[in-house]
């Protein structure tokens, strides 16, 4: 696809950033746990689905917007928490937050960014939303809890879907994880030596290469050894619903529960006070041969709909999705991916290319379905 003047959709996105990419970061945004069939099946689901074609009615007047946890938005639709976004474009994680401010919509700093929770606050006109882990350090997650509010971010999203790191074959094989011999290492320093638009964006200019939220954590050595050995050691396999309970009771803000593929876990969601849930296989990196996250929207949205602003994330990757997933009863759309390669691709522009695209394609789809409000998407 060198040919295109100009990505249009998903895939020319992707096949961009392939280009850009060391192997390794493209395949940390690309690939998903074992043999990616949840990964596959996210995006396939939502294929199979049907819009209902409607005819002859005004729709010379459509609006996108809608108001979730209390915000009006643009569309709906949000940018997900995606980690090491600093390390595909320079200072990544603000750039996508400028974009996502343009439009209208909430961007989600994950935990694990190169830009910092304080750096993005400075560098951001609007509040945003903090993503956060569950660590076995109670007085570090209170720290970042503080952090989030002091800065202003407006919703704590807790992803509650990893307490183990998922089984990541394309992360072995590249070695992102460690354990490669001297050959091999060599061979992936001359990946990212020929990489030389990406050495002068984020390695000549996108200092510093560290997770900066929780930089005073890790010792100061290489960057992906350090991520997943402080995942490996820090994320808190015995965390329960007592433990969101406690969080809800120190945070102010809008709680989202992150990670949730079954009814009662929404329930439960519910009952502790979230004001959303998230819809979340985690992008098919987590647990395999779960369900897509669109097939288990339905009954989750049947469920608790009626008491949290439901979200979805996972195989979203243009209008037409989003205009699926709302008819299946999600409030609105979490964006992964489909941020994370513009990004890489051409920083701030290139996610703000996808917005304008993922715009057009939203209202389209209403106007060719009949919708001239986000309400009226059935």
């Amino acid at each position: 696809m060198s040919h295109l003047l100009a990505p249009a959709t998903y895939a020319d996105q992707r096949d961009k950033a392939r280009r850009i990419l060391p192997r390794q970061l493209f395949d940390y945004i690309d690939g998903g746990s074992y043999n990616e069939v949840t990964l596959r099946n996210n995006s396939q689901d939502l294929d199979r689905l049907c819009i209902s074609q409607r005819v002859l009615r005004d729709v010379s007047r459509i609006t996108t917007s809608t108001r979730i946890l209390g915000q009006d938005w643009s569309m709906p639709v949000a940018l997900a928490p995606v980690g090491l976004a600093g390390l595909f474009r320079r200072r990544g994680e603000i750039q996508a937050a400028h974009a996502a401010q343009a439009f209208g919509i909430p961007f989600t700093l994950s935990m694990m960014g190169l830009c910092s929770i304080e750096e993005v606050a400075k560098n951001s006109a609007k509040p945003f939303w903090f993503q956060l882990y569950m660590m076995r350090d109670r007085g570090f997650v209170m720290e970042l809890v503080e952090r989030a509010e002091k800065v202003g971010c407006s919703a704590l999203v807790v992803t509650v879907d990893l307490p183990y790191t998922g089984v990541r074959y394309r992360d072995v094989r590249n070695g992102l994880v460690g354990g490669l011999g001297l050959s091999d290492n060599i061979r992936v320093i001359i990946d990212r030596m020929q990489k030389l638009g990406w050495l002068r964006d984020v390695v000549l200019s996108g200092r510093p290469l560290t997770l900066g939220t929780i930089a005073h954590k890790l010792p100061p050595a290489g960057l992906f050894p350090d991520f997943v050995k402080f995942a490996h050691s820090n994320f808190d396999p015995s965390v329960t619903w007592k433990d969101i309970e406690w969080i809800r009771a120190r945070w102010k803000g809008s709680l989202i529960i992150k990670g949730v593929m079954d009814e009662e876990d929404a329930r439960l969601a519910a009952d502790v006070g979230a004001q959303s849930v998230v819809v979340s296989n985690h992008g098919g990196r987590q647990l395999d041969s779960v369900s897509s996250s669109i097939a288990a929207l339905p009954a989750i949205a049947t469920a608790v709909g009626d008491r949290v602003d439901v979200l979805i994330d996972g195989g979203i990757r243009s209008g037409l999705d989003v205009i699926k997933a709302v008819a299946l009863g999600a409030k609105g759309c979490l964006l992964g991916r489909a941020w994370a390669y513009p990004l890489a691709a051409n920083g701030e522009a290139g996610v703000k290319s996808m917005l304008r695209t993922m715009h057009s394609e939203i209202r389209v789809a209403m106007a060719l379905s009949g919708a001239t409000s986000i309400s009226e998407i059935k």
